[in-house]
């Protein structure tokens, strides 16, 4: 009886960190602050790969809410910028990481977490992993993975604290996709895109986001943080979604300790 009482009040204490640590998603000490309304679990076995510009399924979104995601970093010359506009606005995103850049860069690392933004994996160097042989673009995947961790927690693992990836240019085989699958790692694809690899100005970016926002209501939206143009653009982008009745989902892993639930 005591055994099985000791028990209920552990699973009840962990429910109730849980939701609290829910609750600190959406406190901001501003109170006119875009925000991140809810948290969202991510389970690979649920959603082994999401995002319409690659796959049939996405998340589960409703109509005005979207995932800020940011590729190719960490990038200290504009990193700073969008790190400092993302905790303006009290928002909460998700960075898939270059190992090469993670190892020579890991105060920023650290710094995303800190923050409590999700930190994800995009290879160690950036290759075109499609035509690869699978063995050779997995440890690719591998050391990019062991390179995040080492640079988050001081030690390398193949085995990501977040299981969540991103395929370099959205290039992937099938025998790829199957492997990180049977591992337990979601991919990710997008839904929309700022296509901010092409030179434009903030301005020009920002239309052509918004436009792209407006047609599709909701998504995983795709943006780089290494570059210029989109850390400049990032303040505007929160305000529009802000005065525009946008909401912010900040997506965790299910094995995650610190977040889980909806954030009140």
């Amino acid at each position: 009886m005591t055994r099985c009482l000791s028990a209920t009040l552990r699973s009840a204490l962990a429910a109730w960190m849980s939701f609290v640590a829910a609750a600190e998603a959406a406190e901001c000490p501003r109170k006119d602050a875009l925000g991140t309304s809810r948290v969202l679990t991510v389970d690979a076995a649920t959603f082994p790969r999401v995002g319409l510009k690659s796959f049939p399924q996405t998340l589960p979104l409703e109509d005005r809410e979207v995932v800020l995601t940011f590729d190719d970093g960490p990038w200290p010359p504009t990193d700073k910028k969008v790190l400092a506009a993302l905790a303006q606005e009290c928002v909460r995103a998700t960075f898939f990481l270059i190992g090469r850049n993670a190892s020579a860069h890991p105060e920023l690392v650290r710094r995303m977490a800190a923050e409590g933004h999700t930190v994800a994996h995009h290879t160690f160097a950036h290759p075109n992993l499609k035509h690869m042989k699978p063995e050779a673009a997995i440890g690719e995947i591998d050391k990019g993975i062991a390179a995040v961790e080492a640079a988050l927690h001081g030690t390398a693992s193949t085995t990501p604290s977040t299981p969540f990836f991103r395929f370099p240019y959205f290039e992937m085989s099938p025998a790829a996709l199957d492997i990180l699958q049977k591992r337990g790692i979601a991919v990710f694809g997008a839904d929309l895109w700022a296509s901010d690899w092409n030179p434009m100005t903030p301005a020009q970016q920002l239309t052509l986001l918004t436009e792209r926002l407006q047609a599709a209501r909701k998504g995983i939206i795709l943006l780089h943080d290494p570059k210029a143009q989109t850390a400049s653009m990032l303040p505007a982008f929160l305000r529009y979604l802000r005065d525009n009745h946008y909401r912010v989902v900040h997506l965790v892993p299910a094995n995650a300790k610190n977040v889980s639930g909806k954030a009140h």
